[in-house]
Formats: C-alpha cells, sequence, structure tokens
C-alpha cells in the first residue's frame, strides 16, 4: 500500500459524510491533510496553486450538474487523480465516471479497505472500480459517442458550455470569464463544430444529456 498520502480534497455536499470520510483516511495515512470541500467552486478553489495529491468526489454536489464537474475538473485539473465516490451504483454511473477522466469509482457502500485499495491502487497509475462492476456490460443509455465527443472540448469550451446551459448570454459569458465577446463567439462556433451540432440549443441538449437526470438514480 502507497504509505504516504499529503494532501487529500474530500468533497461532498454532506459534513457528515466529509468528515467520516476524512477520519477514515486520517486512520489510514498518519499525517494526511484533509480540505473539505462541499461545492465544485471550493474543489475547484482547493485545486488551484498547491493542489492535493487526490480528490475525492461526489457527483451530486452544487454547482456539479451532473457529470459536467467531473468533465471540468479533469480538463482544467489533468495532472490531479480524481475518485469518485457515489451513492449510486449504478453501472451507467460508473462507465460515465470512468470516461469523463475519473481514476476509481467508490460506492459509499464500500468500507474502509475498498477505499485503501482504491486510493492505492490508483496512486500507483492503475484505475478501481468496484469488483462486480462489468465494463463490458451494454451501452445502456446509448451516448458513448456523446460522450467521446465531450471530452475534446478544451477546459475554457467546457466551462462556456457548461455557462449555456444556464442561459447566459455570449455578452454575459465574456464578462463572467473576463474575456471578449469575440472570444466567447469563437469557443460557441469550436463546441458546436466538436459536438457536430448546428446551433446552441443542441449544444445545451447534448449537455443536459451528462448532467443528472439523464439516466435513473444517476447520484445520490
Amino acid at each position: 500500500m502507497v504509505e504516504i498520502l499529503s494532501k487529500v480534497i474530500v468533497a461532498d455536499d454532506h459534513p457528515l459524510f466529509r468528515g467520516a470520510l476524512g477520519q477514515t483516511l486520517k486512520n489510514i495515512y498518519a499525517g494526511v491533510s484533509i480540505m473539505e470541500a462541499g461545492s465544485l467552486e471550493e474543489v475547484v478553489s482547493g485545486l488551484e496553486g498547491d493542489g492535493p495529491d487526490l480528490v475525492l468526489l461526489d457527483l451530486s454536489m452544487p454547482g456539479m450538474r451532473g457529470f459536467s464537474g467531473l468533465m471540468f475538473i479533469r480538463a482544467q485539473f489533468p495532472g490531479v487523480p480524481v475518485i469518485v465516490v457515489s451513492g449510486s451504483e449504478e453501472t451507467g454511473t460508473i462507465r460515465r465516471s470512468m470516461e469523463f477522466g475519473s481514476s476509481g469509482f467508490i460506492p459509499k457502500s464500500l468500507g474502509t479497505d475498498a477505499i485503501a485499495e482504491a486510493i492505492d491502487v490508483v496512486l500507483r497509475g492503475g484505475s478501481w472500480t468496484p469488483p462486480d462492476y462489468d465494463p463490458a456490460a451494454d451501452d445502456v443509455d446509448g451516448i458513448s459517442e456523446l460522450v467521446a465527443r465531450l471530452s475534446t472540448l478544451t477546459p475554457q469550451q467546457v466551462r462556456v458550455l457548461m455557462m449555456l446551459s444556464e442561459g447566459l448570454l455570449n455578452k454575459q459569458i465574456a464578462y463572467e470569464l473576463g474575456v471578449s465577446e469575440a472570444t466567447i463567439k469563437a469557443h460557441v462556433s469550436a463546441i458546436l463544430q466538436k459536438l457536430n451540432v448546428d446551433s446552441r440549443t443542441q449544444a445545451v441538449i447534448a449537455a443536459a444529456k451528462i448532467e443528472a437526470g439523464q439516466w435513473q438514480s444517476i447520484v445520490t
């Protein structure tokens, strides 16, 4: 097992679960520093600067918008491994988490041994999913092609797409990101091309397919 783990972000919108998971990590890794986050904004803030060794991420926090938040984190901070810790054990949820760049998936129903094993595997450069997960299972939601296209977006394009999904206009997005409206128009054009759609509306519909509600019991 990896003996040294310096800093971990434990991200979940339930303070009691964050505290319990953080204490579990302290019991396993002596001296580990735990940063708790209850929203996507707090996770991003914790990843900036002297970032962590690992992020343990719940999919249902404020700002996450289903898999959009995971996609953004992986695009913006590709050097930091992320393990999704979720109340869902749906095959589709596990598959999408891994496709969008998670290095592992731990159902909240699993115990300390599974958490330690998953972290060890991921920090050694591998990936970890529950023992009973079958990656060859049928693609029940049938949107693997869309996932592949979404994964080609740059970090800034992911941010723009998330803001489009919130109903913001180009000038509003430009103001929020501190860039020109022409830059946002260029990003929107690139997004449409990469997603193979003809309009902003179709791009937003595509984005909605990776947000909570697309799959039954996607995140809890």
